[in-house]
């Protein structure tokens, strides 16, 4: 699939996907490394986030202690509301501890959070009785809450040294993570930008190699030389056409100059045989006015026979008569021009007539026809071969009543004729071997009566319409009967 599409495609195109693929993949790993760079980043700014909140532990308890002082030296209200400020501060940093901690950190994070309850509870004790003015109650709280508070910040401190050895080992754990990511996006881009190499050099070689053979046969040729051997291009960008035109072009030069030479070394030859051309000429002549006298006399002789039967009162005779010379005279002035589809029906009616006069009625013929379709325009003489070859190789030789049906509709700016019979079906590859160019061109239509085959047919109706798909056969299998669909735009 691909291969086909870099054969049909324009250098434009070749030179355009060059061009973005591999900017497209560079595009994507440089988001793809930018992505996994900033996460890596923002994975070693929360490293250190724990630390951080012990350090602002740390610093709320000292305010807290600071505040408590403060008020027991001052009692103001001032110093009162910073307490309480200070207070709130540190258990909201308490509750913010996490539990992220494991093994001997958890054991010190629970002995912070217990330490914690017991310092809050002195100092609101130590406050409380300086409020109530009991001097030895608040001393001796103050005394504790100092011990207490050394404490705490020890266990504060060893917490946060032992996160921040755990932190600085998994630092360099990511830090080297990223600096093998580096190193792999380098390798990838280097590779990327070798296979572009890579890939450009072969384009452009595909390009410039048959146009070097190109200009070096252009030399020869130039010098007289008609003795060149160019390798046909596979491909269908515009090298690739020039270089067959090229190649059409040498090949009917030779071609013309062969003939001249033979025409050259015949001339005396022609001279001595040109009586025998004109008597050759003379005889060619005679027969074409003979084959237009011929169906004239046929025209005329069975009329005279419609004449006769008429004066002896044979009137079914007389119109089989008359039918045999429409036809013959339809199909004569009809196979070269363009009619209307009315025209075309009228001329399967005497078809039908005549064959059941000689076949004594055993064709069933029936229509179902859309009349606002009748004055399309068609090709002559298309019907009648389609509707002659389902008799013949239809329903000639079966052992049921045969049954041949017409039908006209219009889908779209489509009209379609289907002409189906019930009778021994068609192979599908019959059907690709008929509906196929090749088919077309191996048939010659020997056994057809009037001269024309399918193949015929449907070449002829894709020369009218400018379209490949002109007709469609479906048969379902064998004794199931072929149905020909035949579509015409509504204006061509």
């Amino acid at each position: 699939m691909i291969e086909r599409f870099w054969e049909k495609a324009s250098i434009q195109s070749k030179l355009m996907l060059a061009f973005f693929v591999p900017i497209t993949i560079i595009l994507i790993m440089n988001i793809y490394m930018y992505t996994n760079v900033n996460s890596m980043i923002a994975r070693i700014n929360e490293i250190y986030d724990n630390n951080v909140k012990l350090n602002d532990l740390a610093e709320q308890l000292t305010a807290l202690n600071d505040s408590m002082k403060e008020y027991l030296e001052n009692k103001s209200t001032n110093a009162l509301s910073a307490y309480y400020k200070a207070d709130q501060e540190y258990r909201d940093s308490v509750e913010t501890l996490g539990e992220s901690y494991t093994g001997t950190m958890a054991i010190m994070q629970e002995n912070i959070l217990n330490q914690s309850d017991r310092y809050l509870t002195i100092v609101d004790g130590t406050v409380a009785a300086k409020r109530g003015r009991n001097v030895e109650k608040y001393r001796s709280g103050f005394e504790e809450a100092q011990i207490m508070y050394a404490d705490l910040q020890n266990c504060i401190n060893s917490l946060n040294n032992e996160q921040f050895k755990v932190n600085t080992a998994n630092y360099y754990i990511l830090l080297t993570s990223l600096k093998y990511m580096e190193i792999v996006s380098i390798i990838i881009l280097i590779v990327i930008g070798v296979v572009n190499i890579v890939a450009l050099f072969l384009l452009t070689r595909s390009m410039t190699r048959p146009l070097t053979e190109l200009s070096k046969a252009a030399d020869k040729v130039a010098g007289g030389d008609f003795n060149i051997t160019i390798v046909n291009p596979e491909g269908e960008d515009e090298i690739g056409k020039v270089s067959r035109a090229f190649i059409g072009m040498v090949d009917s030069m030779q071609l013309y100059i062969a003939r001249i030479r033979e025409s050259m070394l015949r001339e005396s030859e022609m001279k001595e045989s040109e009586l025998k051309m004109q008597t050759r000429m003379r005889e060619a002549e005679l027969k074409s006015l003979q084959a237009q006298i011929n169906p004239h006399f046929l025209f005329n002789t069975l009329n005279a026979g419609a004449q006769l039967a008429m004066m002896e009162g044979a009137d079914r005779t007389t119109e089989f008569i008359q039918y045999m010379a429409d036809f013959f005279r339809y199909n004569i002035k009809s196979i070269d021009k363009d009619v209307s589809l009315r025209e075309e029906l009228e001329l399967v009616d005497k078809y039908i007539y005549i064959l059941n006069v000689r076949f004594d009625g055993e064709i069933h013929y029936h229509k179902n026809l859309d009349e606002n379709l009748n004055d399309i325009r068609v090709p002559g003489m298309i019907l009648q071969p389609i509707v002659e070859n389902a008799v013949n190789y239809g329903i000639r030789d079966i052992d049921w009543e045969g049954h041949i049906n017409l039908k006209t509709y219009r889908v779209g700016d489509l009209a379609f004729i289907s002409i189906s019979d019930n009778g021994i079906g068609m192979s599908s590859d019959m059907i690709e071997k008929i509906l196929s160019r090749e088919g077309i061109a191996a048939n010659p239509d020997k056994n057809d009566s009037n001269g024309i085959g399918l193949g015929n047919v449907i070449e002829r109706i894709r020369i009218f319409t400018g379209r490949d798909n002109v007709m469609d056969i479906i048969s379902e299998g064998e004794g199931k009967g072929t149905e020909f669909i035949i579509k015409v735009p509504m204006h061509v």
